[in-house]
């Protein structure tokens, strides 16, 4: 699916689960981790890394249904994107990384008052991005890109699902912001002729739904600043 679209995409040689953690082996690929390049480097490549989250967005997922997780056969694991935000969200996540993460409201950095209030904004997008349905990357950044300096050689690590392709756009624009990541998406979207509806009120609902994980991931790491960062972003985001 993605090889076809010309995205260089590791082809998966073994899949397994020991104890809690579940394992991937693919296939190695040319190339150094993007991050490791200078910022000047990935400023470059980013017209390339726009082209390639758009053919993701492209790929061919007809074939399948559902929304969220992509399981072994191929169909997303919940019927909507409203069901699997919900999902994802649930306080029962037995025997996943996210296990008694309700916890952390006591634990750590993480506030009950801003989780629930970023969910609540979250969900009142949710009718913007379910209209949406493409393969989604899950975490596209620059430490899941590799590199050779000159070009993107492979795209590596995906947390992979069915969904708005924008959220693979708005992770890209939070880990890159030196990059001017919307500006270059919007040229680029604009030179090739392609409509996005709704663009603004989608990447609102991306930066709610990947934010929000983002504040329970750093609580859980004890990353306070990023938290911060992520906390401030969210609560001032403007529709």
């Amino acid at each position: 699916m993605l090889l076809d679209q010309g995205i260089p995409f590791p082809k998966c040689l073994g899949l397994g689960r020991t104890n809690q953690l579940t394992y991937l082996i693919m296939e190695r690929m040319e190339g150094r981790n993007l991050s490791d390049c200078t910022a000047e480097e990935q400023t470059r490549l980013m017209p390339e890394i726009i082209g390639i989250l758009t053919r993701m967005a492209e790929a061919d997922i007809g074939g399948t249904n559902g929304y969220g997780w992509i399981g072994p056969d191929g169909n997303g694991s919940y019927s909507s994107w409203k069901d699997f935000v919900i999902a994802v969200n649930a306080e029962d996540q037995t025997g996943t990384f996210w296990e008694n993460w309700h916890e952390l409201f006591r634990t750590s950095c993480l506030e009950r008052d801003v989780y629930e209030e970023i969910y609540s904004r979250l969900m009142t997008y949710v009718p913007y991005n379910e209209s949406n349905r493409s393969f989604i990357h899950g975490d596209f950044q620059q430490w899941n890109m590799l590199s050779n300096g000159t070009r993107i050689t492979g795209i590596i690590d995906g947390n992979c699902m069915y969904g708005d392709s924008l959220i693979d756009l708005a992770v890209l624009d939070k880990h890159m912001p030196w990059c001017d990541v919307i500006n270059t998406y919007q040229n680029y979207q604009k030179k090739a002729r392609i409509v996005t509806p709704n663009f603004e009120e989608r990447l609102i609902g991306a930066y709610y739904f990947k934010g929000l994980d983002g504040l329970r991931f750093y609580a859980k790491m004890g990353w306070t600043e990023a938290y911060q960062d992520t906390r401030h972003f969210l609560l001032n985001l403007k529709a």
